[in-house]
């Protein structure tokens, strides 16, 4: 593997292993329903996405590589589709987007 592939590939895992720290932190740190699901999406989203690039480099034109690309393709369908459901199935109990984290509108 070449020098500029190895870099670009390490790179990549890095950087997606950055957004899986962050959103994780940002799982534990926000406060609020929607905002914790919004850091949930980034991890899949970004995290994952990067990750998979990065093994994908790695792995170079092998059954491997195809694996990875497959679960990046369900991961870019399920993850966006399911943060949906959860906020929209959250909405229709009645969590409105403006209530503070006990579900008590905000003082506006």
């Amino acid at each position: 593997m070449s020098l500029a592939l190895e870099v670009l590939s390490w790179a990549l895992i890095v950087a997606g292993g950055a957004f899986c720290v962050i959103g994780g932190i940002g799982l534990l740190r926000l406060k609020g329903f929607y905002t914790r699901t919004h850091a949930a999406s980034v991890i899949d989203s970004a995290g994952a996405g990067l990750l998979l690039a990065g093994l994908m480099l790695q792995a170079g034109w092998t059954l491997t590589c195809v694996k990875l690309a497959v679960i990046g393709v369900l991961i870019f369908f399920a993850s966006p589709t399911a943060t949906h459901a959860l906020a929209n199935a959250a909405l229709v109990r009645g969590l409105r987007p403006d209530a503070d984290p006990e579900g008590e509108p905000s003082k506006r």
